[in-house]
């Protein structure tokens, strides 16, 4: 396999910037996703790195080599498309093994890699059968298997699960991703599902408007979100988030929201104080807030609005002062709409962010 680099990479469609300045590398054997909503450049990205679009800006290697310049046939790799992109004359034999008489390989190599490629994929029972006798799930797996039975440096996909329900989706995820670790392929994997991006990539570079905000592990993007966008886009639900104003009383840090005032500890007060503006913007993710039926040190006030029973717990919408909040509890707690409750927040869980900028501040 090799590895990936995208160097100042540029690509416009008439006045749109669909992909700007853009730094990127994927280590040899890593997965990496590329996520964000519709329109914000990740497909435009691979398809660059695949060759079906020509760069106005930049180098794109592969391995050691420059293919900035290459048509997609030599660039050695391999792609797998939304609409899956099987052939419904050909068997499921003939799809997978496409890309390798295309290759001009020998008739017995040929056989030996879509046989071991259906393997992988759990198809080799398929291999006589038309894609129209097939299910979603099924033309999906051979779409993959073909990629892998050309043994390409870098295996791109375009959003192979979207077009699957949700059941299927998530049987085809688990599957992938085992699939992936097994033939250790370098990945590049493009999905505005989130769920699939923490799930899958060992890191995630979070898009929006052709550009990277944060290019990390999906731990930290998901704990520590580099923006108030990320914050928003990242979670289900997403993190929620108050207005403060950075206040010093009595020599200590206090921000001030309106359902109550919160402590932060030293090294964050420390940060907040060297602030030029005292606005702020308090991050804080649904399963990070404790729900209390009485009143507790350190807790705000909260009334409650809607309770969502999801099976394996309740989300809870809470009028917090003049903001709404969401938080998540056990299955077994009861609220009521109406109820009075009363919110604790993991202090170490807090987002802070500069209002001004929209920018996440983290203690050093």
């Amino acid at each position: 396999m090799a590895e990936i680099q995208v160097k100042n990479v540029r690509k416009t469609f008439g006045k749109v910037k669909a992909v700007w300045d853009i730094d990127l590398t994927v280590h040899d054997r890593e997965f990496v996703v590329l996520l964000g909503p519709s329109g914000c450049g990740k497909t435009t990205l691979l398809r660059c790195i695949a060759g079906l679009e020509q760069v106005d800006q930049g180098r794109i290697y592969i391995g050691q080599r420059d293919v900035t310049d290459l048509p997609p046939k030599q660039r050695q790799i391999a792609m797998v498309f939304q609409n899956y992109a099987v052939f419904p004359h050909l068997t499921v034999f003939e799809n997978v093994a496409f890309g390798l008489r295309m290759q001009h390989k020998p008739k017995d190599e040929i056989k030996k890699r879509v046989q071991d490629a259906a393997e992988l994929l759990h198809i080799e029972e398929l291999l006589d059968r038309y894609p129209a006798q097939l299910s979603g799930g099924q033309r999906q797996r051979v779409a993959v298997a073909r990629a892998i039975a050309v043994d390409a440096l870098v295996l791109l996909m375009d959003e192979p699960l979207s077009n699957l329900d949700a059941l299927l989706r998530l049987e085809m995820r688990a599957e992938l991703k085992r699939l992936l670790q097994e033939i250790e392929a370098t990945t590049l994997y493009v999905t505005h599902d989130q769920v699939e991006a923490l799930s899958l990539g060992d890191r995630i570079a979070v898009m929006r408007s052709g550009q990277i905000l944060q290019y990390d592990t999906p731990l930290n993007v998901y704990d520590k979100p580099a923006d108030l966008f990320i914050g928003g886009f990242i979670g289900n639900p997403p993190m929620n988030f108050l207005d403060g104003e950075v206040r010093t009383e009595d020599g200590q840090v206090v921000v001030h929201t309106g359902g109550g005032d919160i402590y932060p500890p030293p090294d964050v007060g420390a940060m907040l104080s060297r602030l030029k503006e005292p606005s702020v913007l308090v991050g804080i993710r649904a399963e990070n807030i404790e729900t209390l039926p009485a009143p507790a040190e350190g807790a705000l006030q909260a009334e409650v609005l809607v309770v969502e029973p999801l099976g394996s717990h309740n989300l809870i919408t809470m009028q917090l002062g003049t903001e709404q909040v969401k938080v998540n509890t056990s299955a077994d707690f009861k609220a009521q709409p109406g109820q009075t409750l009363w919110l604790r927040l993991n202090i170490d869980k807090i987002c802070w962010i500069e209002k001004a900028t929209g920018r996440a501040m983290y203690p050093d």
